[in-house]
This record gives C-alpha cells, structure tokens and sequence, in this order.
C-alpha cells in the first residue's frame, strides 16, 4: 500500500478538529500526544452542545418529555458501545469516569469482598499506574500479594514467565491491552486463555487499545474490559467498564446514592439491577452522548482502517528516528499501536520536549504514569510520540526536524 496515498486520505479527518488549525508558539499546532488524551472532532462537541441546547434533562426519572428523549439518547449510546466492543448484552456496559474509576470499581467490588491475605493478583511490568495502585490498595487492606509478568528488553510480555505466576491463590489477572509507552499490543486473548484455564478471571484495560484498533470482548474472552472516552476523541470524565453479566450481577455496588437503588428505608436498602446498580447519582449524561458521537466518528473511518494509517505512520518514523545519532527507541516489538517512546543520548526527555514544543510539537515527556517500566529499562523517563486519526508524514517530517534542532542545541 502506498503510504502517501493512505495518509492523504486521511487528511480529510484533519478539517474536523479545529484546535489543529491554532498556533502553537506561533507555530502551526502538530498534536502528537494522543495517548495522553486525543483532540476532539467538531461531531462530538456538536453533539455534546446539541444535547445541552436541545435535549437536556436529568435521565431515568421524569415523566415528561424531554426527560424521556435524554433517557432514550443516553441508553442508545449504552447500546452504541455494546455494539462497538461486540459485548454480548448492553447490561455489560457500566458508564463510568474512565479507566482509572472502572479498575478501582472491580478491586472494590469484586475483589475486596472476596478475596482474603495471601490471595493473588498478576499484574505486568509494563502496567499503567491505574492498573498498578487499585491492587495496592488491595495489598493494604486485605494483604493480598501482587506478582509481576517481566518483559523482555524487546517490550514484549514474557508468556512462558506469565504461566509460571499462576497458583492455588491466583485470584485475578489484570494486564494492558497496549501500552501506553512501548506501544505493544499484548497477546490478551492468548492470556485470557491461560489464565481461564487456571480458573481465573481476566481484566484487560483497554485504554490504549480501543482508539486504535478494532476490539472484540467476546471473541477475546475477558471478564472485565475498561476504558477513557478522552483517548477514543471522547469527553472528559466519561469511560466504560465491560463485564460478564453474570459476574457483574453477582458484584455488589461500588457506590451509593440516587437511581441505583429500588427501595430505600432506614431499614434496608434493596439495589437496581446491572448496570444500574453501579452509577450512582447523576451521570455524565452529555459526556456519554459526546462518546457515542466518538464511536461514531471512528467507525466512519473504520476501526480497521485507522490501525492501518498509524502502521504506515509507525513505519515511516521508526526508521527516520533510528537515523538520529544517539537516539534509542524503548518498545521495538511487534505488533504495536501507534506509539513511540525514545531517548536520546545526552539530552533529558524533558529539553527535548521543550525543544519540540518551541517548533509547535506537542509530545509527552516523563514517565507516563509507568515508574516501573521506567526502572525496568533504567530510565527515568522517555519522549513520547504518539499518533492519532489527524496525523500524517508532515508531522513526523516536522518532529524529525525539531529532532535534529534539539541534537544541535544540546548534543
């Protein structure tokens, strides 16, 4: 495939975000930190501000109509997510805040009320801190170990040391779909496998996987699945967590208050069903209309497609970035998303990100919410570029000159 062609089509996503049109230092913006959080298409503000102008009300609870048609908008996009991650019932579908509320929504609900000191949980180096402090939470609490799956110096999930983690007092797996500083995509399927095998069930945090590449919860197997609106060109403060129903109806709920509950005394309080039970309060009602405009917006370009453009980008940049004296790639295996991550003799990640944001060049240094994966390659911290729909070869021609500028300032 001809990559000029495939990015050139790609360009007509590019008039639909209008920050890209701003300066940045006096320099045309080029957004290259979508892992940290993507920019928003006009179609999902549109949506979000037609809700607000046109059908706003509190959901669930009135009898008049524009209650009812913000209550239809509201589980219609519930039913566009289930549709989305190919979940088997739209009950398996909890809105939430984002990745980090949906993991710490099974560590409490799942996990606390069943699991005792000395029961396990297998985590991976290459964690996200989201998927890492919820289970140390846990740890304090109740006493629960945390064993870790190594990577190689490839950035790859060691399989063979992961099989080996796996005991009598294995309670749960929780493992990232893609990581948001090596970029790769972990064999989740494969690992849901062996870990159903032992009994166990698996959570998958999805954060980094579901912007870029299409997602099949059912074909992959997992229990839980979670993840960040603002990373899919989303809203702010609106996620999901996926879980089995049968898993999610026998977990209590995770907080209280209005519209999770049927009857309310002093005496006993009886709950809604899934997944009722776990939204307590009044939701992000625009917030979860803005990320069905998202899911919209990304399967007009078609999942499949958009992994493709960021493949050709990925493998337009790597070879580029390796011509730079000095600089040294974290993550070289295969398959990956559209991320990153580098270092660069002699320069802090921090300078160079400097650099690059005087050139108009929005990238991520720093450790990424990932310490340990930065003490297991013996970094404090890398650069992070990170690609999304809007990008194309341009802005990686511009990161690979303001690369360059850096290396002469400080090389």
């Amino acid at each position: 495939m001809n990559m000029k062609t495939l990015t050139t089509d790609f360009t007509v996503f590019r008039r639909d975000f209008p920050v890209l049109q701003e300066t940045n230092r006096g320099r045309p913006v080029i957004y290259l930190d979508s892992a940290a959080s993507a920019q928003k298409p006009r179609q999902v503000v549109d949506a979000v501000s037609n809700f607000y102008f046109h059908d706003y009300a509190n959901i669930h609870r009135g009898i008049y109509e524009l209650s009812e048609r913000a209550t239809r908008l509201y589980e219609q996009a519930r039913d566009r997510v289930k549709n989305f991650i190919h979940a088997a019932h739209a009950e398996e579908i909890v809105f939430v805040r984002g990745t980090t509320e949906g993991i710490n929504l099974v560590a409490q609900s799942f996990g606390r009320p069943r699991w005792q000191a000395g029961d396990e949980v297998i985590l991976s180096t290459m964690e996200h801190h989201s998927n890492i402090v919820p289970w140390y939470l846990l740890k304090e609490q109740l006493g629960i170990v945390l064993k870790v799956i190594p990577v190689t110096d490839e950035g790859a999930m060691d399989i063979e040391a992961y099989e080996k983690l796996f005991s009598p007092r294995t309670r749960m797996v929780a493992v990232t779909h893609a990581s948001n500083v090596l970029g790769t995509v972990n064999p989740v399927k494969e690992m849901a496998s062996i870990a159903h095998a032992h009994q166990v069930p698996v959570l998958i945090d999805g954060a980094q996987a579901v912007p870029h590449m299409p997602v099949d919860v059912q074909d992959i197997d997992c229990d839980f699945y979670v993840f960040s609106g603002h990373k899919l060109y989303g809203p702010t403060g609106i996620g999901i967590l996926y879980g089995k129903k049968a898993l999610l109806d026998a977990m209590p709920p995770y907080q209280g208050g209005g519209d999770m509950i049927e009857t309310v005394a002093f005496s006993k309080v009886t709950f809604a069903k899934t997944p009722q039970k776990f939204e307590a309060g009044t939701p992000d009602i625009a917030g979860v209309i803005g990320l069905a405009a998202a899911i919209d917006y990304v399967q007009s370009a078609g999942m499949q497609q958009i992994y493709s453009h960021e493949q050709i980008l990925l493998q337009y940049a790597e070879p580029r970035l390796l011509a730079v004296p000095g600089l040294r790639i974290i993550g070289t295996t295969k398959p990956k998303v559209g991320v990153i991550s580098f270092v660069m003799q002699d320069i802090h990640p921090h300078d160079i990100g400097t650099v690059l944001d005087h050139e108009g060049i929005a990238v991520r240094a720093g450790h990424h919410c990932a310490m340990p994966l930065m003490e297991r390659f013996r970094i404090p911290a890398t650069v992070r570029a990170s690609f999304g729909i809007y990008n194309d070869e341009n802005d990686v021609d511009a990161l690979m000159a303001a690369l360059h500028l850096a290396k002469r300032l400080f090389g």
